[in-house]
């Protein structure tokens, strides 16, 4: 098995649907980052995971909104598609099988007394309070 750990923010608000008696939570995650090429140019590259959380319990979904940070983990799928000038090109998908909540742009990291929660597919609910501590984002660095 190949799993794929992400932390970024959601690009906006999940979706459920109900596909084959079965609910799913589809949302997008950005990851950008910042580097310099070897012209010294400042180069900001964003990567985008479309994301499947096959689940019963879609209470999350309240919480999955725009900008939200989040971790998700789960198995990578590669699809290929042309893209508008008709060149081959590769899109990042994701079956989810947890996630964390940790937290958003607005919080007040210091002053939150909202705990990050953590769901994932067996069920189960576990409660990570220090998890949006450990990832510090710079203000400036969301790709929306």
């Amino acid at each position: 098995m190949i799993k794929l750990q992400i932390i970024g923010h959601l690009g906006g608000d999940c979706t459920t649907n109900e596909v084959n008696g079965k609910n799913v939570i589809n949302f997008n995650v950005a990851h950008s980052e910042k580097y310099k090429d070897s012209q010294g140019n400042l180069v900001e590259k964003t990567i985008w995971v479309k994301c499947a959380y096959w689940t019963d319990r879609t209470a999350i979904a309240q919480y999955l909104k725009k900008g939200q940070l989040i971790y998700a983990e789960g198995t990578p799928e590669a699809e290929g598609y042309l893209n508008k000038d008709n060149q081959n090109a590769a899109s990042l998908k994701m079956r989810v099988f947890q996630v964390q909540l940790l937290g958003s742009k607005n919080d007040n990291q210091e002053g939150s007394s909202q705990p990050a929660s953590n769901y994932q597919a067996s069920g189960t609910a576990k409660v990570n309070q220090h998890a949006h501590a450990e990832v510090e984002e710079p203000a400036d660095d969301l790709p929306f």
